[in-house]
């Protein structure tokens, strides 16, 4: 099916999921309402805006999805984020500019150099080729710092990073997944996180799962029209 047919089909099938409608717990509902459904214009958005052409022709997110991806970052706080699958770099780079105290670790297949220019201007900005060992001991040692957020990103190895980060996540973390219907099999593989136990809250965004590990809050699955 067409890519256009296909989200405008998932639009109508999410018609009633807009908004935080039907959604009764109050933390839930501003999360929704205030963070994913925001609308000011960030100081960020305009400058960021002009850098996609730059790397328009590699793997990336909607522009709507990235500027999401900046109010996740000032909504949780993280002190580290980790991504694996850097893509275009311009989801990297809107995270940074939420926090650009923050650390973040990026890890790709290959060092693409249009990526690296685009993050040359930052310092706590590591960019890097996907090696295990160096990641997991990046993740050990950060086990108690808190909150951190993950994200995996453009990779097909999705269920072993999963695997490997689940290990190492507290209460205070996130861990988006991009694409989570990407196909049949990852279709398949969200719906399994979303069911287990081992995870929190989740919000199902169709281009985005987002994942929450705090055990004090109801097990909830959230469906959010965000198309």
């Amino acid at each position: 099916m067409n890519k256009t047919i296909l989200r405008g089909w998932n639009w109508c099938r999410r018609f009633r999921k807009r908004c935080g409608y039907g959604v009764h717990s109050p933390s839930d509902f501003f999360f929704i309402t205030f963070v994913i459904y925001e609308k000011l214009p960030f100081y960020a958005y305009s400058s960021l805006h002009h850098q996609r052409r730059l790397v328009a022709h590699l793997p990336g997110h909607r522009e709507k999805v990235d500027k999401l991806f900046f109010r996740l970052i000032n909504y949780i706080r993280p002190l580290k984020v980790f991504e694996f699958g850097t893509g275009s770099g311009m989801t990297t780079r809107y995270m940074q500019e939420a926090n650009s105290e923050m650390k973040v670790y990026t890890f790709t297949d290959a060092i693409n150099s249009q990526v690296e220019r685009l993050f040359s201007s930052k310092q706590h900005l590591h960019y890097s080729c996907c090696n295990r060992d160096e990641y997991i001991d990046l993740i050990k040692e950060s086990k108690d710092i808190s909150p951190k957020l993950f994200h995996i990103a453009h990779t097909d190895n999705y269920r072993e990073l999963f695997e490997e980060i689940i290990q190492y996540v507290s209460g205070a973390d996130c861990m988006i997944v991009s694409y989570p219907y990407a196909d049949k099999c990852k279709e398949d593989w969200w719906k399994n996180i979303i069911n287990d136990d081992r995870t929190g809250v989740t919000f199902d965004l169709y281009d985005l799962g987002i994942i929450f590990f705090d055990e004090k809050r109801v097990k909830e699955n959230r469906i959010v029209n965000f198309l």
